[in-house]
């Protein structure tokens, strides 16, 4: 059987993943004709139709769908063997693009990058922050190799794993009148005045169902993608939050904001690592993504020793 060539390959994985012939050209910096040739090459090899081809738009066929899935995993293969190859040798060196939420930047990178920075100098870092549809685009977009997001339902072009469950809080101020640290039950909260993650943000599902199912009163909502806004104004006021408890550790005893795990039950937020499937994490990624677990695992273990049960400790519902 003949042999397919690699730049066709791409080319198929190109459109597979993008769904036109126009952006898998921009992606493979080719042209659009040379793309199409490329895919119309590998259809004739095969005597097999991957794409069904109308305006505006290009879908996989089954069979299409199922050889693209092999494609990737013979590149990806390709690239781990480099990867280790450069591993062996002792090279921890080259960029490095990380895109993070603020769940991640605002307790986890500072220590993560303390450790990290001083040991792999050769390793040139560029960290974005983002909400998890930018972080999400730039990655199909091979902007970034990897980001932390909430888990979501797959796609073509991007492979994922669970990094963590974490944990809701309710975070608020001073003047919400909450006790430091003691469970609470949000049904049994006053009507509460809520800020929210806006409607295309991940969480923002997971929070509405949460409400809806265990009845809990909401005088008031206010959407907002700002987090360092969202504290500061629920710092000064009597609006509460909800937020996962990596990003709040730092709360902990503090006084400007008062976080409350929620019980009744808990509510949890899974975050994933998602990256290309057609690439392979390079050596200094997977040292980075080690360290940032070790690091969360360290903010599980204040918690749980900063909330168990103390008695004679109940929150002002």
């Amino acid at each position: 059987m003949d042999t397919v060539p690699l730049r066709q390959i791409r080319a198929v994985i190109a459109v597979c993943e993008e769904g036109s012939f126009t952006r898998a050209a921009t992606r493979e910096n080719a042209t659009q004709s040379g793309i199409s040739q490329h895919v119309a090459a590998v259809e004739r090899t095969l005597g097999v139709k991957l794409f069904e081809r109308s305006t505006g738009s290009v879908k996989p066929t089954p069979a299409g769908l199922r050889y693209y899935k092999h494609c990737v995993d013979a590149v990806g293969a390709l690239e781990h063997a480099a990867e280790e190859a450069r591993s062996l040798a002792g090279q921890v060196a080259g960029e490095l693009r990380i895109g993070l939420m603020p769940t991640f930047t605002r307790a986890v990178l500072a220590p993560v990058l303390n450790d990290f920075v001083p040991r792999y100098r050769d390793v040139r870092l560029r960290i974005v922050e983002g909400y998890s549809a930018t972080l999400t685009g730039m990655v199909m977009s091979d902007e970034l190799d990897f980001a932390i997001v909430p888990a979501f339902e797959g796609t073509i072009g991007l492979k994922s794993r669970l990094l963590v469950r974490d944990r809701e809080m309710m975070i608020s101020g001073p003047r919400a009148g909450y006790t430091p640290l003691a469970p609470v039950r949000l049904s049994q909260c006053a009507p509460l005045k809520l800020v929210v993650p806006g409607p295309d943000n991940i969480r923002r599902r997971n929070l509405d169902t949460y409400l809806q199912s265990h009845g809990v009163e909401v005088a008031a909502m206010l959407e907002m993608d700002a987090m360092i806004a969202t504290l500061e104004f629920v710092a000064r006021s009597d609006w509460v939050t909800i937020l996962p408890s990596v990003i709040s550790v730092n709360d902990i005893g503090r006084g400007e904001l008062i976080v409350n795990p929620i019980v009744g039950p808990e509510l949890h937020a899974d975050f994933v690592v998602i990256q290309p499937t057609r690439r392979t994490l390079s050596t200094q990624a997977r040292m980075f993504l080690e360290r940032i677990e070790t690091e969360v695992a360290n903010i599980h273990d204040r918690w749980n020793a900063a909330i168990k049960p103390r008695k004679g400790k109940r929150v002002r519902p």
